[in-house]
């Protein structure tokens, strides 16, 4: 057939994600249905994320809606931005604007790693590293996060370590399980990094997955593991704390930890990179919207209390749910162990939830936040039938 090796295992690997998407579209705007799939808008958008794009829409030169590569006043605005929020020198040369954590994930692989370059990544995790690694040509090598607290397991993540390896992922705060990694963890995989970098005689990077970084709970700190790990690349995207998905923005930022001559070819091949990879960069409009959107934000604090009302109700029924420091989820233990069981008799209720075998735990169910309180409480009943009696 024509279809090619690599884009043959990327199906592979997808496959049953998709299949979830075309079954679950079907049924998400069915009256009554009670939707905690995705982390979707289900109220209307942002007033400040709608004034900065109207701002930027009407044409304020000839070439306005030209070819842009990586806008100056955005990347300084998000470099600033990251001085503030972490407290990490990072440069606007150090800044590359892409098609959100998505494009900012490919050209970090692009930038670090060849094909046959093996990338560890965590489980349970994102649905979508296996498959754009298998595009790439890279080997996915999954390790367990620690199978109680859902914290990094730096020793597993060491023993993983081979002469293919190029990149950790790390993802904090996590999809699907919510929790922050905090800074003794992080200092601890360092160790582990430097250690294996000098045992098998080449640098392993970390790419450190933020796109909820700003999406908190109860104040907990946040680490990056750019503060702890020289050799980090950060992607981060807009589409979270503004809750527009499809409003495609984001970025790739080199930690300033990366040695002078590394940080300095990093930073000549962004652009020839974004290129490569076919045009990675935001549309002309969203880079010139960057200064503003860099202080807009959804309410954290409402969504804290539809965690706090969902979270509070399945743990007092008995059920286990992931401490759920951050993002927009809940990562919940079936209680027969069989979460795909469990999704299918909740959708019979018209309750959708996304089964854990989407993130290679079967066991568990993924629930989203971003579904308004109304749908959160229609929901709760058929929940809770299914706790421990």
């Amino acid at each position: 057939m024509g279809l090619s090796g690599r884009a043959r295992a990327a199906k592979d690997e997808i496959d049953r994600v998709t299949g979830f998407f075309a079954s679950v579209g079907a049924r998400a705007d069915e009256p009554g249905v009670a939707d905690l799939t995705f982390g979707n808008p289900h109220e209307p958008p942002l007033m400040g994320l709608v004034e900065a794009i109207r701002t930027r829409l009407e044409p304020r030169s000839d070439d306005w809606f030209a070819y842009r590569t990586n806008e100056a006043a955005a990347a300084e605005a998000i470099a600033h931005g990251l001085r503030a929020e972490l407290g990490l020198p990072v440069e606007p040369a150090d800044i590359a604007l892409t098609q959100g954590a998505f494009g900012a994930i490919s050209l970090a692989l692009h930038l670090v790693a060849d094909a046959a370059d093996e990338v560890i990544i965590p489980v349970p995790g994102w649905f979508c590293y296996a498959p754009m690694l298998r595009m790439f040509g890279m080997e996915p090598v999954p390790v367990a996060l620690d199978p109680v607290d859902f914290d990094l397991d730096a020793d597993a993540i060491g023993a993983a370590i081979s002469e293919r390896t190029r990149v950790v992922v790390v993802n904090s705060p996590a999809n699907p399980t919510g929790c922050v990694y905090p800074r003794d963890q992080l200092e601890a995989l360092a160790v582990v990094l430097e250690q294996r970098s000098a045992a098998i005689g080449r640098r392993v990077w970390i790419l450190s997955d933020e796109p909820y970084r700003r999406i908190r709970f109860d104040g907990i700190a946040f680490t990056s593991p750019a503060e702890v790990y020289p050799w980090t690349l950060i992607d981060y995207s807009y589409g979270k704390v503004l809750l527009a998905p499809g409003q495609r923005l984001g970025y790739l930022a080199i930690g300033p930890g990366v040695p002078v001559v590394e940080r300095a070819a990093l930073r000549e091949a962004l652009v020839p990179s974004q290129l490569a990879i076919g045009w990675g960069f935001p549309d002309a409009i969203m880079q010139y919207a960057v200064p503003d959107l860099e202080t807009v934000s959804i309410d954290v604090a409402e969504l804290q209390r539809r965690r706090d009302r969902l979270r509070g109700a399945l743990v007092d029924a008995g059920l286990r749910v992931a401490r759920a420091e951050g993002t927009f989820y809940l990562w919940v233990e079936a209680p027969d162990g069989d979460g795909d069981a469990w999704a299918s008799r909740l959708a019979r209720r018209a309750v959708l939830v996304m089964p854990g075998s989407l993130f290679d735990r079967p066991g568990f169910i993924r629930l989203s936040l971003t579904a308004t309180i109304a749908t959160i409480e229609r929901a709760l009943p058929a929940l809770l039938d299914e706790a421990p009696s």
